[in-house]
C-alpha cells in the first residue's frame, strides 16, 4: 500500500485535499470517485516527506502550523489586510523549512490566489480539515474567526497526544525495569549460587529454590531461541497486519479489550466529534464534513463504519441511524448526535459531546495508570522477593545439613 496526495473538487463545487491509502494510482482515483470526489492531481507521497512526518521535527512543525493559524486569526480579527496578517504569521515562525513553505503561501495570496487555495498548493503540509474550514471562512466572510477555531481544534488535537503519551511514559517505564531487573537475577546472580548448590544431597534443597535454578538455565540454555521465537512472531503479527483487512481486524479486536477498548474508542471519538463540529458550524455540508472528518479516525474499522454512514448521508440519509446502525460510536455519543440531529443543533452539540468525552479520556487514563503503576511495582517486588527467598532458604537449608554432618 501506497500513500497518495490529492487535490480534488468535492459534490459542492469546493477544492479539497488530502490523503488516500491504494495499491496503485488507479486505485486511488477510483477510492476517490467512490466517494463522491472529482479528482485534479494525485501524486504518490514520496518518501522524503514521509521519512520528515517520522522525524522528531514532526511535532515542533505541528506546533508552529498551529499557533500560525492562531496568530492570523487573531490579526484578521483585528482588522488587518490577508497579505499583512500573512505577513506577520510567517516572520513569526521559528523553523527555517517551514518559513520557506509558508512563504509561499503568502506570495500565492498576493498573486491573487484564495488562502484555501494556496493552502491546496502545499499538499501534505496542513492538516486536511484547514482548507476546507479556510474555504468555509472565506465564504462567509468570517475567515479570522475560522481560523481561530482551527488553531484550537489543532491545539485540542495536541493535547489529547501529549495527555495519552505522557500518561502512558511511567507503565511502559516500570514494566521495562521489571522485566530487565528480573532477567538480570536469572541471568547473573542466581547463576553464581550454582556452584555452591551442585554439591547439596538430591532432593535437599526447597522445590522453590530448585524452580528458580530450573527458571535459570532455562532462560541462559534457550534465551537466542526464546528470543527469536518472539521476533518471529512479531514479524508474523506484522505479515498477517499489513494487509487493510488484517489491519481492521486488528483495529477492531483491540476496541473489545476490558478498560482499553473503551478508551481508545473514546479518543478516536473525541477527534471526530471535534473536527466534525467545527466543520459544520464553520458552514461546511455535512456529506463534505463527515467525509473529511473521517480522516481524523485511525482507528480501521471505525474509520470504515464511518466511510459507509458518509455514503448514506451523500444519498440523502440521516445521520444519526446509519451511525447506531454499525455501533462504532459510544452509547452516550449517539445521544449527542441524535439530539443534535432533531434539534438542528448538532455543530454545537458535537463540540459538547467532545469536550464531555475528553473529560472521560482523562478519568480513564488516571484509572489506568492507578491500576497499572501499583500492580507493576508490587509485581516486580513480589518476583525479586520470591527469588532472594528462595535462594535464602537454600544456603540456609545447606548450611543446617552441613552443621548436621
Amino acid at each position: 500500500m501506497a500513500t497518495f496526495q490529492y487535490r480534488a473538487l468535492a459534490s459542492s463545487g469546493g477544492p479539497i485535499a488530502g490523503q488516500v491509502e491504494a495499491g496503485t494510482r488507479d486505485d486511488a482515483l477510483a477510492s476517490l470517485r467512490k466517494s463522491g470526489l472529482r479528482p485534479i492531481e494525485v501524486s504518490e507521497q514520496k518518501g522524503g516527506a514521509q521519512a520528515r512526518a517520522r522525524s522528531g521535527s514532526e511535532k515542533k512543525w505541528r506546533r508552529q502550523i498551529t499557533n500560525f493559524f492562531a496568530e492570523l486569526g487573531v490579526l484578521l480579527q483585528a482588522g488587518l489586510p490577508l497579505d499583512r496578517a500573512l505577513s506577520i504569521a510567517v516572520e513569526n515562525v521559528s523553523v527555517p523549512p517551514l518559513r520557506l513553505r509558508l512563504a509561499e503561501v503568502l506570495a500565492a495570496v498576493r498573486e491573487g490566489r484564495p488562502l484555501s487555495g494556496a493552502l491546496l498548493d502545499q499538499p501534505g503540509l496542513f492538516p486536511g480539515l484547514a482548507p476546507a474550514m479556510t474555504e468555509a471562512g472565506e465564504a462567509n466572510g468570517e475567515l479570522g474567526a475560522a481560523l481561530a477555531r482551527l488553531a484550537q481544534m489543532l491545539e485540542q488535537a495536541d493535547e489529547q497526544r501529549r495527555q495519552v503519551s505522557s500518561a502512558m511514559t511511567y507503565p511502559v517505564a516500570l514494566t521495562i525495569v521489571a522485566v530487565g531487573v528480573i532477567l538480570l537475577m536469572l541471568l547473573f546472580v542466581v547463576p553464581q549460587f550454582e556452584t555452591l548448590f551442585a554439591t547439596a544431597p538430591k532432593g535437599s534443597l526447597p522445590a522453590s529454590s530448585m524452580a528458580v535454578m530450573s527458571a535459570s538455565k532455562f532462560v541462559r540454555t534457550n534465551g537466542l531461541y526464546i528470543l527469536g521465537g518472539l521476533l518471529a512472531a512479531g514479524f508474523a503479527l506484522r505479515q498477517a497486519t499489513a494487509s487493510p483487512a488484517g489491519k481492521a481486524w486488528l483495529d477492531r479486536q483491540m476496541l473489545e479489550i476490558p478498560q482499553l477498548g473503551p478508551l481508545l474508542r473514546n479518543i478516536e471519538t473525541v477527534r471526530f466529534a471535534r473536527s466534525l463540529g467545527a466543520l459544520i458550524d464553520g458552514g461546511v455540508p455535512l456529506p463534505n464534513a463527515l467525509a473529511l472528518a473521517r480522516r481524523t479516525v485511525t482507528n480501521r474499522h471505525m474509520n470504515a463504519g464511518i466511510g459507509e454512514v458518509v455514503d448514506i448521508v451523500r444519498q440523502g440519509g440521516g445521520l444519526s441511524a446509519p451511525l447506531a446502525e454499525r455501533r462504532i460510536l459510544p452509547t452516550l455519543a449517539m445521544s449527542f448526535v441524535r439530539t443534535g440531529e432533531e434539534t438542528s443543533q448538532l455543530g454545537p452539540m458535537l463540540g459538547r459531546l467532545a469536550t464531555v468525552l475528553d473529560r472521560d479520556v482523562k478519568v480513564r487514563l488516571e484509572r489506568i495508570i492507578a491500576i497499572a503503576t501499583p500492580t507493576i511495582v508490587v509485581g516486580l517486588g513480589i518476583g525479586v522477593a520470591a527469588m532472594v527467598a528462595s535462594i535464602m532458604s537454600a544456603i540456609l537449608g545447606f548450611n543446617d545439613l552441613a552443621v548436621a554432618q
